[in-house]
Formats: structure tokens, C-alpha cells, sequence
């Protein structure tokens, strides 16, 4: 639960009070203008779409990740006063709202200061940690490194390192997953539809019958199926029941 059920926005929309709810659609925050998913800051005026992250519209004096940022001291602004910048987790650009450490260094989207340090589910035996630097080979570009961006990123590695994911990835197959509608595939989608929409995932993710398949790999297919699973269910929270037709085939 939120600590508060209604905020004011001054920054951005005051004209209104805000109204904590979760939203029943993907949407872009007005804040930070990322992607969003479930809980949320909207407006309740009908003719009004203005919508916020949960994270942008309650600003914490110190945001978490101070592990990774040991030296600095954020402080929320709602534009970069220093001019265009990346966030340092998931190395997109920012746009609007943001942390930002007092000696400029490193900046921070608010909702990915969300992202939780350890992914895992009391049924499952997975555990997945947010890592600076990985092992493998990130599943979704298939490189160690983020050659796009000039900062590091932080990413998501299985506990034995074989299984990594950039935050930067995973927030871009998110986007390409809503954007090409596979967040409404339903239980009558056959086997190619959902094979392209985890390919989406993991480009190299290859969907074959269990019979055309040896055991060893199979078992490496479903410990790659559980990865993503928990991966995507922890970014899309209540939203994931949308995306869990792919892996009902696959688990």
C-alpha cells in the first residue's frame, strides 16, 4: 500500500489531485515519460490522461541502489538541470523526472530505482540478482556489454552467472512485447505465435516440440523458460497474467 492514496502534483499537474490506482493498461508516465505497468498516479478528471509512476509521484529523499552508488547523495528534480543524460541503471535517455547525485555523476530514472535487488518466487527454486558486471552474454542482444551507451547499466544474472539480462534489454522487449500486441495472446495462440513472442525475449530462443529435443536440452530450455519468467513477472507485476500465456506451453 501506498503512503499516500492522493497526491499533489505542483510540477506537473496542478490542477488536480492525483489518485493512487492500478491501471488496468500499459502506459507512459507524464513524469519520467518510461513505460508503466500496474500501480500508478492518475488523474481522475475523465477528460485528463495525465498519469504518473507510483515512484514518480512519491519521492523519496534517497531513492535505493546506494550500494551501487556508494558516493552519492540523489535528489529528485523534475527535469536534468545539467542538460541530456542516461540513467545509470538501465542507460536509456532521460526525459523527465529523475534523481540525480549532487556531484552530476550518475543519474537515476525513478521507477528504475524500483526494480527489486532480488528476483525469486517461494515456488521456485531461482533466485536472480542485479548485478554490475555479468558473466554471460545477455540474453535478449547477446553481448556482456551495453555498446550503445557510454554508462555501465546494471543487469539481472542467474546466481551461477550463465543467465543474464540488461535492464535496458529488458525494459526494450517490454516495450517491442506491448507495442507488437503480444501482451493479448491467449490460451488458442498456437505454437509459432508464441515461439516468435519468446523469441522476442531471447532472439535465440528457439520453440521445438519436447519430442524433437534431448533431455539435457530440455532441461536447459526450462531452466531458460523459468529466467525470463521471473524476470518479466517482477517488471510487470500484476500485468504479467497478460504475458503468462507464452510460458503455459513451456513450463
Amino acid at each position: 500500500m501506498p503512503t499516500l492514496l492522493k497526491i499533489h502534483d505542483l510540477d506537473g499537474h496542478p490542477e488536480h489531485e492525483l489518485e493512487w490506482k492500478k491501471s488496468e493498461v500499459p502506459f507512459i508516465c507524464n513524469g519520467c515519460k518510461e513505460l508503466g505497468f500496474g500501480v500508478c498516479y492518475q488523474c481522475p478528471d475523465m477528460n485528463c490522461n495525465y498519469i504518473l509512476h507510483e515512484e514518480c509521484g512519491i519521492r523519496r529523499p534517497t531513492p535505493p541502489f546506494q550500494k551501487f552508488f556508494e558516493d552519492c547523495n540523489f535528489q529528485f528534480h523534475p527535469e536534468n538541470p545539467l542538460g541530456p543524460r542516461k540513467c545509470d541503471i538501465c542507460t536509456l535517455d532521460i526525459q523527465g523526472f529523475l534523481y540525480q547525485c549532487s556531484y552530476g555523476e550518475h543519474n537515476l530514472h525513478p521507477h528504475c530505482t524500483s526494480l527489486p535487488p532480488v528476483i525469486s518466487l517461494p515456488d521456485s527454486d531461482m533466485s536472480i540478482y542485479l548485478r554490475r558486471r555479468i558473466q554471460s552474454k545477455c540474453l535478449k542482444c547477446q553481448s556482456k556489454k551495453i555498446s550503445s551507451s557510454r554508462v555501465q547499466g546494471l543487469s539481472y544474472a542467474s546466481s551461477d552467472g550463465k543467465l543474464c539480462y540488461h535492464v535496458t534489454c529488458l525494459k526494450q522487449a517490454s516495450l517491442e512485447a506491448w507495442k507488437r500486441d503480444y501482451f493479448n495472446l491467449d490460451v488458442n495462440a498456437n505454437d509459432e505465435e508464441k515461439s516468435l513472442a519468446l523469441q522476442n525475449l531471447s532472439p535465440k530462443l528457439v520453440v521445438r516440440p519436447s519430442g524433437e529435443q534431448n533431455s539435457k536440452a530440455m532441461k536447459g530450455f526450462k531452466l531458460l523458460i523459468k529466467f525470463i519468467k521471473l524476470l518479466f513477472s517482477a517488471l510487470l507485476g500484476d500485468h504479467f497474467t497478460l504475458f503468462s500465456t507464452l510460458f503455459q506451453n513451456f513450463s
